[in-house]
């Protein structure tokens, strides 16, 4: 444990101090060089997105018909051809830089992840190594999946029910039956860009929301939370997670609902998690002889 590396450093201080301000002196690196590290940590960072950001442009074509399937399916079952508009001139080329933006983000996400890795593992001890990387891999996976759910699942239900709000032309015929008349029909012709704004940010926000067992676990790992007081605001991070989605999903109940089940099962693993963590840390410390049993 980093507390009691602490007491031998301060016992071989208090018996050695010159040799003790010799070892930190060798093993400190002046400001300048981890300026240097970090500014390489960037260029390779920088420079793998943009390798990755031109590489996706080059496919934007496949990449965007593989993320307009929610809407030709939901279209499709609705008698409906699948076709988008180019409402101005720009939009097409700004929706192959959007694709290729996001897109070289996420295939480059692991170069950045490895960099920052590389970075920040020499400040850690080596126990820290090994707590601090299965998060690092353990964050885009769930991030894949959380992605992978939204696609799936939420935006067939959200895109159905937008696609409700349609009508097609009506005619009215008076009482009597002697007047008619046409009333207006009501008919998704979407924008290319419109849609695609639309789909990435379901994509975000259900990516985002998979790392809350990442995030929570985490943090009980650094022992900022608990899996008591976890427990002990159920009931608000209920309420907040309903907020949330309300507002991340359309006005459909059953959306709502799948939602706010993933989310809350999240939570409550997350609870367990960090209880286990818990566990284990009280595990080592009756090992090593250093828990004290809280007095009632």
């Amino acid at each position: 444990m980093r507390c009691a590396g602490r007491i031998r450093k301060t016992t071989e201080l208090a018996t050695n101090p010159q040799n003790d301000e010799d070892e930190i002196d060798d093993s400190s690196a002046p400001l300048i060089e981890h300026l240097a590290e970090l500014r390489t940590r960037i260029i390779w960072s920088l420079l793998a997105f943009v390798i990755m950001m031109v590489l996706c442009y080059t496919v934007w074509q496949p990449i965007y018909n593989f993320l307009t399937q929610p809407i030709c399916h939901a279209l499709a079952g609705r008698g409906q051809d699948c076709q988008l508009q180019i409402i101005k001139l720009q939009e097409g080329f700004f929706t192959a830089i959007n694709i290729s933006f996001f897109g070289g983000f996420a295939l480059a996400f692991p170069i950045i992840g490895y960099q920052l890795w590389r970075f920040v593992a020499p400040g850690l001890y080596r126990s820290e190594k090994g707590a601090f990387l299965p998060f690092l891999i353990a964050s885009p996976v769930m991030f894949a999946i959380g992605a992978s759910f939204a696609y799936y699942v939420i935006l067939p239900m959200a895109y159905d029910f937008f696609l409700g709000f349609q009508q097609g032309p009506l005619v009215a015929t008076s009482e009597e039956a002697t007047e008619t008349r046409q009333l207006a029909g009501i008919a998704f012709q979407g924008s290319m860009q419109e849609y695609l704004n639309l789909t990435l940010k379901f994509l975000m926000a259900f990516g985002l929301s998979f790392q809350l067992p990442v995030l929570l676990t985490l943090m009980g790992k650094a022992g900022l939370v608990s899996s008591e007081g976890l427990g002990a605001v159920r009931r608000y991070a209920v309420v907040a997670i309903l907020v949330l989605a309300a507002i991340a999903t359309p006005p459909d109940v059953v959306s709502q609902v799948v939602l706010f089940s993933v989310i809350y099962g999240l939570y409550e693993v997350s609870i367990q998690l960090v209880r286990r963590i818990e566990k284990r840390r009280e595990a080592d410390l009756k090992a090593q002889g250093l828990w004290v049993e809280d007095e009632e």
